[in-house]
């Protein structure tokens, strides 16, 4: 059986994931930092997913923002924007 996925932050991080939650001009980054936001609270992906924000998401898609973010910290959010293949127009 796999183990639960939590994200445990230090306060600055918190806070980061706060203010681009509250202030960015992006949905996105707002979207996924309230994702990032209450899976640090206890909330599972899955729950997250599905009910705990704006839109419902694939669950494997909060599992990748939070990938992104354990890897890559705030850039990782802010670096990988949403849709498919970005190259596609090329």
């Amino acid at each position: 059986m796999s183990q639960r996925r939590v994200l445990e932050l230090k306060e600055a991080q918190k806070q980061e994931l706060i203010r681009y939650r509250d202030h960015d001009p992006r949905p996105y980054v707002r979207e996924r930092c309230c994702a990032l936001l209450k899976i640090a609270e206890g909330q599972s992906p899955h729950a997250v997913a599905q009910e705990g924000i704006f839109k419902a998401r694939d669950p494997d898609t909060l599992y990748k923002w939070l990938n992104d973010y354990e890897r890559e910290g705030i850039d990782g959010i802010l670096g990988h924007q949403q849709g498919g293949n970005q190259w596609r127009h090329l």
